[in-house]
C-alpha cells in the first residue's frame, strides 16, 4: 500500500474519526487503502466500513475483510449509497482529498509534468472528457476562469491565449506539448511551481473536484448520526476553504444563514479551533504531506432528523 500511496496524518485522522468501535464508518477516498486498513485494525468484529474510490486502479488494494464494502464510484454519491444500503446514519466519515501518489507517479495518467504522457488527468478513466479535450476546446475566457479559480495562476489570460494559439497550429495531446506551449510564459526561477498550479487547475476542472466535494460534504452531513464525526484532510487552499466554510456555516460559500434566534444554520460543529498539520518528522519522510491540513467536525444533536 505504501508504494501506491502513503497515508497522511494517519494516527491523527483515525483517532479523531473513531468512537464506537462496533459502529459503521465511511472512507470516501479509499486510494491505497492505508486509512481503511488502520480503521479496520481498530474496529471490533461487529464494526463496518464502507469505502469509495472512482479510480479502478484503487480496487486492487482491497483487503480481504468481510467488514469492508468497497464501492467503485464518486464520493459525491455517498448519501445515496447510505440510503440505498440502509447502513445509516453512520458514526464517522473520513475524506483524504487530493491526488494519490500512484496517480501522480503513473506516467500514462497525465497528472504530472514530470513525464511526457497523454493529457488525460481523469480519476475515473471509464469515461468523460480528458485534459486534452479541455485544452483543445475551451475558449480563452473559460480557460482563464479555470486557471484563476482553481490554480490561482498569475497571468492566467496570457497563458490561456498561449494554449489556444498552440492548439490552432496542432492539437495538444501530451503533457510535453502543453509544457512546450507554456514555456515562454513560465518564470525561470519558479517554472515548476507555476506548472503545478496550471496542472492543478486543469485536473480540478476535468474531474469536477470542487462540485464533487460540495456534494460529498452535504451528503456527509445528512449521513452522520448526532455526535458522528467528519474528518477531512485537504491539500490546497481552495478545498480547505470549502471544508472550513461548510463546517462553520453549512455551505461551502461561507454564507451565514441564521434562524429566527440568530443561530447559524449549520449541521456540524468544529472540533478544535485550528487544523491539525503534519509533524516535521512526517513531512521529512513524505514531502507530499507538507501542505496537508486536517479538520474535524461533529454532527450537532439539534440537527438530527
Amino acid at each position: 500500500m505504501s508504494e501506491y500511496h502513503t497515508p497522511v496524518l494517519l494516527d491523527e485522522s483515525i483517532s479523531a474519526l473513531l468512537g464506537d468501535l462496533s459502529g459503521t464508518y465511511i472512507d470516501v477516498t479509499f486510494g491505497g487503502g492505508g486509512h481503511a486498513a488502520e480503521i479496520l485494525s481498530r474496529l471490533s468484529p461487529g464494526g463496518k466500513l464502507l469505502a469509495f474510490d472512482r479510480d479502478s486502479d484503487a480496487l486492487a488494494n482491497r483487503p480481504e475483510d468481510p467488514r469492508l464494502e468497497l464501492i467503485h464510484n464518486n464520493f459525491r454519491f455517498v448519501h445515496n449509497y447510505v440510503l440505498a444500503l440502509g447502513c445509516g446514519p453512520v458514526d464517522g466519515i473520513l475524506a483524504d482529498l487530493g491526488v494519490s501518489s500512484h496517480q501522480f507517479d503513473t506516467a500514462g495518467r497525465g497528472f504530472s509534468f514530470r513525464y511526457d504522457a497523454p493529457l488525460d488527468m481523469r480519476m475515473n478513466r471509464a469515461g468523460g472528457p480528458t485534459a486534452a479535450d479541455l485544452v483543445n476546446t475551451a475558449s480563452v475566457e473559460d480557460l482563464t476562469r479555470i486557471l484563476r479559480l482553481y490554480g490561482e495562476v498569475e497571468g492566467a489570460r496570457n497563458i490561456a491565449r498561449l494554449i489556444v494559439s498552440a492548439r490552432d497550429k496542432a492539437p495538444l495531446r501530451t503533457t510535453g506539448q502543453l509544457d512546450e506551449a507554456l514555456a515562454k510564459a513560465l518564470p525561470r526561477q519558479a517554472a515548476h511551481k507555476e506548472l503545478a498550479r496550471i496542472y492543478q487547475a486543469l485536473r480540478i476542472e476535468v474531474n469536477q473536484e470542487m462540485r464533487a466535494l460540495e456534494q460529498m460534504l452535504l451528503g456527509a452531513a445528512e449521513s452522520l448520526k448526532p455526535g458522528g464525526r467528519l474528518v477531512v484532510i485537504t491539500y490546497h487552499s481552495l478545498e480547505d476553504r470549502m471544508v472550513k466554510n461548510f463546517i462553520r456555516t453549512g455551505n461551502v460559500d461561507g454564507r451565514e444563514e441564521k434562524d429566527v434566534y440568530g443561530r447559524i444554520h449549520a449541521p456540524l460543529e468544529a472540533v478544535g479551533r485550528k487544523p491539525v498539520v503534519p509533524s516535521e518528522e512526517e513531512i521529512a519522510g513524505n514531502t507530499r504531506a507538507r501542505s496537508a491540513k486536517l479538520r474535524v467536525a461533529v454532527k450537532k444533536e439539534e440537527e438530527a432528523a
